[in-house]
């Protein structure tokens, strides 16, 4: 019989990197892997290069042949959005079931002791998901620490205003995210645009941000009122006294769409 495998799925947020180093050197036979859609932002790659640096381990990478928009063609240009999470199945999930197969593995999934969701994880019978920060009581303080005491740090997207992992166009983005992303990366945010074409299906259109377009949203009177809006309820959260994390206060904006954001890809 084949022993259990360990496997720790990093997605490039702060979670699944304060958890790989956590477990680095209680599982010294942790497998680390990274499904690639090819659409990351590159801050992202930087910072897995600083994990396996900390590390000293490779991070396998899936998905090196099979792309977001290899996927997009075959859904036939259909946007993904919360209803409709294909890149999600077929760009994480997949790749990742396939890639341990029918052996017994233990999944280490980053969630918090202080954190209250669900999400998308693989519901394989031979695939176990373990949770070591909500076993020790690990919350958001305790992640910060070993990100800061490891000297791998924060994402370093989070210095321009992003605060999740995943696809630079990633529907799960707020208003405020898409605002920083024109600013940071026009070059992204044009090929984001891009996508937003007349699904053949139906010639409907569908958008990455919730009821508006990427072209009306970067509109300058547009982008301002988002700005004003995000900077209202920041300082409202301070003179409350919230001493909010930049993932906390966008968590708490009135623009996130609907559901639970997929674990594999945020966490």
């Amino acid at each position: 019989m084949k022993p259990t495998r360990h496997v720790l799925s990093l997605s490039g947020g702060k979670d699944s990197a304060a958890l790989a180093i956590y477990m680095r050197d209680r599982i010294p036979n942790m497998e680390y892997i990274f499904s690639d859609t090819r659409k990351e932002l590159p801050e992202t790659y930087q910072y897995l290069e600083s994990i396996e640096d900390y590390l000293g381990k490779r991070v396998h990478r899936l998905n090196a042949d099979l792309g977001f928009d290899h996927w997009y063609d075959v859904y036939g240009g259909m946007i993904p959005s919360n209803h409709r999470r294909w890149c999600t199945k077929m760009l994480k999930l997949k790749p990742f079931e396939q890639h341990v197969g029918d052996d017994a593995v233990l999944n280490y999934v980053g969630l918090r002791a202080d954190e209250n969701r669900s999400g998308y994880i693989s519901h394989k019978p031979n695939i176990t998901p373990v949770y070591p920060f909500q076993e020790d009581g690990l919350r958001l303080p305790d992640i910060e620490r070993i990100l800061r005491d490891s000297g791998v740090g924060m994402p370093p997207y989070t210095k321009w205003g992003r605060s999740r992992s995943g696809c630079f166009f990633c529907f799960y983005q707020q208003k405020i995210e898409w605002v920083r992303l024109k600013e940071t990366y026009p070059d992204l945010y044009e090929k984001a645009k891009g996508y937003e074409k007349p699904f053949e299906g139906s010639g409907n259109t569908f958008t990455w941000s919730e009821r508006e377009s990427l072209t009306e949203l970067e509109r300058p009177e547009r982008m301002q009122a988002i700005k004003d809006e995000h900077e209202r309820r920041r300082m409202a959260h301070e003179r409350r006294g919230d001493h909010l994390t930049l993932a906390e206060v966008f968590a708490r904006g009135d623009d996130e769409p609907e559901g639970d954001a997929c674990l594999i890809c945020t966490l």
